[in-house]
């Protein structure tokens, strides 16, 4: 038996919101699995930059986009929510718009099952929207909704109107969902402690394949006070290199990809099992394409040959994670690097070819209780280095090691709204660390770079 399902990507609801690579990976790898199981699936991206309509919606302001696949969003004005009316600042809905995405939902074959993602904690409205869309044009119809959001905050996600809730990965909860519902025994359960088990994702679902990301691990050998991996992904798993590499050769020959994004923090971790070789094989197949990395990757792993390596392959857009160059932070979040480690890496980073301003450093702003004065010092460290510092605003998730904190020193009653896990309001700032004082510590970053 064959039944109709429908993905949808909801839109993001914020102040500000930028796309950096951004694709629904997870709800990707689930429509692989869904159609290894027969079953016809298709996908509604609500933040699509490319739409055709949105050239004639005349209360979306749209922005020109790189060609390597990242850049401003469309967006439009939208109410602020109650809990939020009181921010001095517009708050949009980025992507297509309502008109739009009813359209598309209408022109649709009705479904038989919709399964609905979510991200961030504070994009909660975007989700809750979608759903009651869908709810409307499709009454009865029942809905999943699984992702980030629902992993992070399961009791705030049973409000949003869906049938189901799924926490962590969905690849094998939903071929069982499915059986539930509609009595279809699954003919592939994937095993997710192997990821060379797994289909590749349903790029040909995007709307536009200017890039796709790439996954080489789930989860994190590292347990950052600050960070929900652990909770994302309760252990650390990697692929084969050589898998990565055949999966990358695969998009580039069949979709004509170039730009490729990775989004597994722990890529250069242990880097003689996966990334050295990874990057020997990009490189022995001459594949004309780049390489990004957002997220911020591990800096204590980056040698003299790795970076040359990296350099050559085409990895081209390169983000660390430092957080502070104050040594009690960096042993109370998680000890992943000292200065002196850093200090090394950007030598081998500059060696290797990379300019200053190729090597982007997150820099952690507004942790519970952090003062300006440590900010301002990472700021100037990282300089001195030679690198170009980031501000990284923190944002507090529930059930991380900061999170208790987090709660004490917030102004904003995180516990119970997550809008207010919001890093566009600097959740935990404090006389120490005042909102316009992070303003300026922005700035310094921007003139020095």
């Amino acid at each position: 038996m064959k039944i109709n399902i429908v993905l949808i990507n909801p839109w993001i609801y914020d102040f500000a919101a930028y796309d950096f690579w951004m694709k629904p990976l997870g709800l990707l790898y689930i429509a692989s699995v869904l159609r290894q199981n027969g079953h016809h699936v298709s996908l509604i991206d609500c933040v699509n930059s490319f739409h055709p309509l949105l050239k004639i919606e005349h209360k979306v302001k749209l922005f020109p986009r790189r060609s390597s696949g990242h850049g401003k969003l469309p967006r439009e004005t939208i109410p602020k929510p109650h809990p939020l009316r009181e921010i001095n600042r517009n708050y949009y809905r980025y992507g297509i718009t309502a008109n739009i995405f009813m359209k598309a939902l209408k022109s649709l074959t009705r479904p038989d099952l919709v399964l609905v993602t979510s991200m961030m904690t504070y994009w909660y409205p975007g989700v809750f929207d979608v759903i009651s869309l869908i709810k409307h044009v499709y009454p009865g119809i029942p809905v999943i909704l699984g992702g980030v959001y629902v992993t992070l905050c399961p009791e705030h996600a049973s409000l949003s109107g869906a049938d189901f809730t799924v926490s962590g990965e969905g690849e094998k909860i939903i071929p069982a969902i499915v059986k539930e519902l509609f009595g279809i025994e699954p003919l592939f359960a994937p095993d997710t402690s192997n990821l060379n088990g797994l289909p590749y994702p349903a790029f040909d679902l995007l709307p536009i394949k200017d890039q796709v990301p790439i996954l080489t691990s789930r989860g994190c050998p590292y347990a950052c006070s600050y960070c929900a991996s652990h909770r994302l992904n309760k252990y650390f798993r990697r692929r084969d290199p050589l898998h990565v590499v055949d999966e990358i050769s695969f998009w580039h020959k069949n979709l004509g990809v170039k730009h490729f994004s990775f989004y597994d923090d722990a890529l250069l971790v242990n880097a003689e099992e996966v990334a050295i070789p990874m990057l020997e094989e990009l490189i022995k197949r001459k594949l004309p394409c780049h390489y990004h990395c957002p997220n911020g990757l591990h800096l204590r792993d980056v040698s003299e040959k790795l970076s040359r390596l990296m350099y050559r392959a085409g990895f081209k857009t390169i983000r660390f994670g430092f957080e502070s160059s104050h040594e009690f932070t960096q042993i109370t979040t998680g000890g992943k690097v000292n200065n002196e480690q850093f200090k090394i890496a950007v030598s081998h980073l500059r060696k290797a070819g990379y300019k200053s301003e190729d090597i982007g450093v997150y820099l952690l702003c507004g942790l519970p209780g952090q003062d300006a004065r440590e900010v301002r010092d990472s700021i100037h460290y990282v300089q001195s280095c030679g690198a170009r510092p980031i501000i990284a605003e923190y944002s507090p998730i529930p059930g991380t090691a900061l999170w208790d904190s987090a709660v004490s020193h917030s102004p904003f009653n995180i516990e119970r709204e997550p809008l207010f896990h919001n890093n566009s309001l600097l959740p935990c700032q404090s006389e120490k660390l005042t909102y316009d004082t992070y303003q300026e510590l922005k700035l310094m970053t921007r003139i020095h770079s």
